[in-house]
């Protein structure tokens, strides 16, 4: 179901299982995803049952302080996301700023350091976070935007909020994904203007990366570069896809022309749906239900 903008944002998809009961919010786990233009949640049970999917366009940002204006009309304007007493809260944040470090490598005084390395940090009004994965020897170090982040954890008071990284929750999922080859398999995730890649050997993180794309050949190009620089075959390496992206995409139809093995992935194995998410590809969405493993 799709609804027209209100106060800078607009419906994209909304979907509620008939059995979620808002007044026994303490047993459900919120995941939130915010883009620089997009906000998307879901809400599990006990049993990780997905029991409500909600897709939002952010519209008229041009600043961290829209962002956070129009994310405040969407929870003030909301039945129960701003309820203080859900199970556990995750905050998923989209950003480019990150890198990835090993673990035995890993010392927290020294974050700071390692996203310095690639990337600029305004320590004003952005602050650097981790997250330690569990699939792999790997730690997650990325910036989140103060603001945002100050005003989240002021909604859920009397609740700990994760925050965690759009990247740690794909590579997550990628990893207990029950599809693996034990030769080097390629992973991609098509977001709203962002391909993220993971490369798998033996079912063990080879590689992650994000690469700002606007066209179908974007996607061919950074794909093919990852193929390359990582010496994938086109004839035998498989690629599964996700993210927001139609059936029958031209972006996939592009890929086959170089690639063999193209294929769409599936929702995560630990996920169950009732009949009222059938209308959602089974491709989408991806990052934000694994959210929760992380």
């Amino acid at each position: 179901m799709t609804t027209p903008a209100v106060k800078g944002y607009r419906q994209i998809k909304r979907i509620k299982d008939e059995k979620f009961d808002i007044d026994d919010i303490q047993n459900y786990s919120l995941s939130v995803l915010v883009g620089i233009r997009d906000l998307q949640l879901c809400v599990t049970d006990p049993d990780n049952k997905l029991c409500y999917l909600e897709d939002l366009k952010l519209e008229g940002i041009k600043t961290i302080n829209s962002r956070v204006r129009v994310l405040k009309e969407v929870f003030d304007n909301h039945h129960f996301l701003k309820a203080g007493f859900w199970k556990n809260i995750k905050l998923g944040l989209k950003t480019h700023k990150f890198t990835l470090i090993p673990e035995p490598q890993f010392d927290e005084k020294s974050k700071s350091d390692y996203i310095a390395i690639n990337n600029e940090v305004k320590p004003s009004i952005e602050e650097v976070y981790f997250h330690k994965h569990q699939e792999s020897e790997a730690v997650n170090v990325f910036v989140g935007d103060i603001r945002l982040i100050k005003w989240i954890r002021s909604v859920y008071v009397s609740k700990p909020v994760d925050i965690i990284h759009q990247g740690t929750a794909f590579i997550e999922g990628v990893l207990r994904y029950d599809d693996h080859s034990p030769d080097r398999s390629m992973f991609s995730l098509v977001d709203r203007g962002i391909l993220h890649i993971v490369v798998t050997e033996k079912q063990k993180l080879l590689y992650y990366n994000q690469f700002a794309v606007r066209k179908s050949e974007d996607i061919l190009k950074y794909t093919m570069l990852v193929f390359k620089e990582l010496q994938l075959k086109q004839k035998t390496t498989k690629v599964i896809v996700w993210g927001s992206i139609k059936q029958n995409s031209p972006h996939i139809d592009l890929m086959k022309k170089y690639i063999r093995d193209v294929s769409y992935g599936s929702r995560p194995q630990f996920l169950k749906c009732s009949f009222q998410f059938d209308e959602i590809p089974e491709h989408q969405y991806f990052d934000l239900f694994n959210i929760h493993l992380c």
